[in-house]
């Protein structure tokens, strides 16, 4: 343990014991990632003399990069078996008065690896090269005695994990100090049962209401059934008999702090004493400050009991009843996969959900926003996850208990049941979790809704139009043109680039769309290096001739600076088949609505203080138009790209969402893709023949810019909707406040007229819903002959996207899947040749007396129904 102000006698020996490298006597000792500036690297000189640190630096290896960014160049010099400490000028750090220490621009966050460089040569490294995401977040690693030798390699087994803002060990440098053995014995102690601990309600029933911990300490027996070294720092116990009730749990957790002794094993009789903890909603038996346990004899591990949720309780009701419990997932747990593992945002770590019985929906894609039935489903969906975790945070592109997870034959889809995975149910960031204690395999997944090869309507109607996201498909790094803003946001390297493309070109081909609506390709003008030729390209080697493509180009007249679809790093597009549809005139932009609003421009009162705003400048991707004839009709398809969700605009601000969520779930800048959706109607309302509006709208089948488009009606509704304040159109004031929709431009969800409303493209945080919309008038509704969510990539893992930075050694495949994070959408629509009337001959018929009647006598004859008969 770290805190003393001087090394030990004995940690002097085994310094001096170890091998010192060639240029490397300086080494990091301890790395501090802790809340706001507290950040702080400590080196330590393993040398026998002082040594000038001229030419050392500190660099961080950010979020997952193989390439170092410089921190501090390092300064004066360190002294013999001796420590110093660099500090973020920042921090609020209090060292010990004799610590040798400096202040430097330490920036490095939780995902980034720190490097320590000598004359630009790395010499020592506290974390993986590339990173794992959120590695090291809020989290000190000290660096072992025996470990003291430094290393290009980072070692996890070399370094002690200790928890945010551990700052008493900066400074110094001391022997970890053994514990005693342990005198604690269960002789004697009157033993509490666990499932009385537990209890059938959410808490303990030994914990008084308003209170957090047992008045008294219980002293406890069970079988060891799960150790966590990391994710929780303890172990699980069991009892091996069990009340036989289905209401209380038979398994608790009991709380170190730290990774418990190695005789504690699975299968070990184990007696504990402490007090009973509510610890965030996890009933805990908390052994933190004093470790009273008595190690027995190591037998069995106790068998997993069937989990299942009963008829009338949520999943959160079923896994409160066996927390702390060893169960297994079986056919009859019904347990679907609701999020693929991925990365987990608030445990910064990849992990799997899971929820009961199907896939989770996201409320505003089947209900109108702020209504009851809406406001029901988010809280039914919050109680409708598991977790599916591992004690030590995944390494890049594994998953620990799957291990052979693949793209071809071990992948995970949103929908598959996942039975025979066994595991502890353990209860943090407000969820429950299982963590698993068993392997699974590919067989364990039964598949629901399983890959296809080819989109349902890939050769319905006369035509078919598709919709499709190609999440960021830049060509910058094999020299393609440059983009208004100038980054890059796709592939950063060719392999990564020619995968991504392999795979968008393999779904192109399988959709056999004639007219292909493109979003978020590289907004770089049209010329040969650019993106879209480069895609058109790749798809035309392996088409023939009558199904090639060619791409859209608007005329230069409504180009920014000559080249572009406005000023976005990104743009939409539109492919089509010239030998199955011709272009009507020339393509059009839709330009849509700029937000700018002035620092100051709207006030919020918080709290009794008045605020004013921020400078607000947002924008929006332009529109594309094009007209298209076929057989002697009109179609005008629309591609579109709205506003995000992530960043906020005034309006988020002035409800202070600026931080968070919408409370109407709708997401961030709503009301400035409700002023997009208008300026949409407007253009399209006086548009001759089938209109077809396609595109990745940002906002789900009930949102608020969808319901504008289609069918709003104000007077049916409670529900408001209104434009955003502050906008601007093609540099002119569009509306200076925003303003009320009180009727919808009367286009038709052609998803939800053929599917109904629980249709999905895109998955986000284990909630499915439609963003990749295609929306017709009434003539074009008419022609629908089928339509399809080819779910490709909404319900895959994204580990198997074309990015390699924090997928380790996963080997990725060409096939469609995985391709972008949006599901194409697929319209197949009639359009019949039209057919030539044939004006029939009419053979001579003979009269009574042998002669010949005329052909309109013959008519007459027919329509007065005196046709004879032959």
């Amino acid at each position: 343990m770290k805190g003393l102000t001087k090394l030990t006698a004995v940690s002097l020996a085994v310094a001096a014991a170890l091998p010192i490298m060639a240029n490397a006597e300086v080494l990091i000792s301890e790395y501090v990632e802790g809340s706001s500036n507290n950040k702080a690297i400590e080196l330590y000189n393993n040398s026998d003399v002082a040594i000038d640190l001229t030419g050392y630096k500190l660099v961080r290896y950010k979020d997952g990069d193989s390439a170092s960014l410089d921190m501090v160049e390092l300064t004066d010099t360190i002294a013999a078996k001796s420590v110093k400490v660099i500090l973020h000028p920042s921090a609020a750090i209090t060292l010990p008065a004799s610590t040798d220490s400096m202040t430097g621009n330490l920036y490095f966050n939780g995902g980034d690896a720190v490097g320590l460089l000598k004359d630009g040569v790395l010499v020592d490294v506290v974390g993986e090269i590339p990173t794992p995401a959120g590695w090291g977040f809020d989290t000190t690693f000290q660096r072992k005695l025996d470990s003291l030798t430094a290393s290009t390699t980072y070692d996890a087994s070399q370094w002690v994990t200790l928890d945010k803002d551990t700052f008493s060990g900066l400074g110094s440098l001391d022997a970890a100090v053994t514990p005693e053995p342990s005198t604690f014995t269960c002789n004697g102690a009157t033993l509490t049962n666990i499932y009385d601990i537990q209890g059938a309600g959410d808490s303990s029933p030994l914990i008084a209401s308003g209170s957090y911990e047992s008045a008294n300490e219980v002293t406890v027996k069970g079988i060891v059934t799960s150790r966590s070294d990391s994710l929780y720092k303890g172990f699980f116990i069991q009892d091996m008999q069990g009340d036989n009730s289905p209401y209380t749990s038979d398994g608790i957790f009991v709380f170190l702090n730290e990774a418990a002794p190695d005789t504690i094993q699975p299968g070990t009789e184990l007696c504990v004493q402490g007090k009973v903890n509510e610890y965030y909603g996890s009933t805990q038996i908390n052994l933190k400050d004093e470790q009273k346990f008595e190690v027995g004899a190591l037998g069995e591990v106790p068998v997993a009991s069937a989990f299942y949720v009963a008829d009338g309780e949520t999943l959160t009701q079923a896994l409160e009843r066996v927390e702390g419990m060893k169960v297994v997932l079986d056919a009859g747990s019904e347990m679907k996969i609701t999020r693929t593992f991925s990365y987990d945002y608030d445990g910064r770590r990849n992990n799997m959900v899971l929820s009961h019985k199907a896939p989770l929906m996201k409320p505003t894609q089947v209900f109108e926003p702020n209504s009851a039935d809406s406001i029901a489903l988010a809280k039914a969906n919050t109680i409708n996850q598991l977790f599916v975790e591992s004690d030590f945070k995944a390494k890049d592109g594994e998953v620990p208990y799957f291990p052979d997870f693949n793209a071809e034959a071990g992948y995970i889809r949103v929908g598959d049941q996942l039975t025979n995975l066994e595991g502890v149910i353990g209860y943090s960031y407000n969820a429950y979790r299982i963590l698993p204690t068993n392997l699974i395999s590919a067989g364990d997944f039964i598949r629901v809704n399983d890959r296809t090869d080819a989109p349902t309507v890939a050769d319905m109607g006369d035509i078919r139009v598709a919709s499709f996201n190609v999440l960021n498909f830049f060509n910058d790094v094999v020299g393609g043109d440059a983009n208004p803003s100038g980054s890059n946001r796709g592939a950063l390297i060719e392999e990564e680039m020619v995968l991504q493309r392999t795979k968008i070109v393999n779904a192109l081909v399988a959709m056999n769309a004639d007219v292909v609506g493109l979003m978020e390709i590289a907004n770089n003008g049209f010329g040969e290096l650019s993106a879209i030729q480069n895609l058109v390209d790749a798809l035309n080697a392996e088409l023939t001739d009558d199904q090639a493509y060619r791409f859209v180009e608007i005329e230069d007249a409504d180009k920014y600076e000559d080249k572009f679809i406005g000023s976005d790093a990104i743009t939409v597009g539109m492919l089509y088949r010239p030998a199955r549809i011709t272009l009507d005139g020339a393509a059009k932009v839709i330009a849509t609505p700029e937000q700018h609003a002035a620092e100051g421009a709207q006030t919020r009162d918080k709290d009794g203080v008045v605020e004013q705003s921020p400078s607000y400048d947002k924008f929006q991707r332009h529109s594309l138009v094009q007209t298209f004839s076929i057989n002697d009709e009109k179609l005008t398809i629309v591609v579109n790209h709205l506003k995000s969700k992530g960043s906020g605009c005034i309006e988020d601000w002035a409800e202070f969402n600026e931080n968070g969520e919408p409370a109407d779930l709708q997401g961030k800048c709503n009301s400035f893709r409700v002023s997009a959706a208008k300026v949409l109607g407007e253009s399209l309302k006086d548009v001759e023949g089938d209109v077809l509006v396609i595109g990745d709208l940002n906002a789900y089948g009930k949102e608020d810019p969808v319901a504008v488009l289609t069918d709003y009606d104000a007077s049916t509704t409670d529900h408001v909707i209104r434009t955003a304040s502050w906008t601007t159109l093609n540099g002119k004031v569009y509306e200076r406040e925003g303003s009320v929709i009180d009727k919808g431009y009367g286009l038709i969800n052609l998803n939800t007229q053929a599917h109904g409303a629980d249709t999905y493209s895109y998955s986000y945080n284990g909630e499915l819903g439609n963003l990749d919309h295609a929306l017709a008038n009434e003539s074009l509704a008419a022609k629908l002959v089928g339509i399809d969510d080819w779910h490709i990539n909404s319900v895959e893992s994204n580990l198997f996207e074309y990015g390699s930075k924090y997928t380790g050694e996963l080997v990725k495949t060409e096939s469609p899947f995985s391709a972008s994070d949006h599901d194409p959408v697929i319209i197949a629509l009639s359009y019949p040749a039209p057919v030539t009337p044939v004006t029939p001959t009419p053979e001579p018929v003979q009269d009574s007396d042998g002669g010949s009647l005329g052909y309109f006598a013959l008519m007459l004859l027919g329509a007065l129904g005196l046709r004879r008969r032959s």
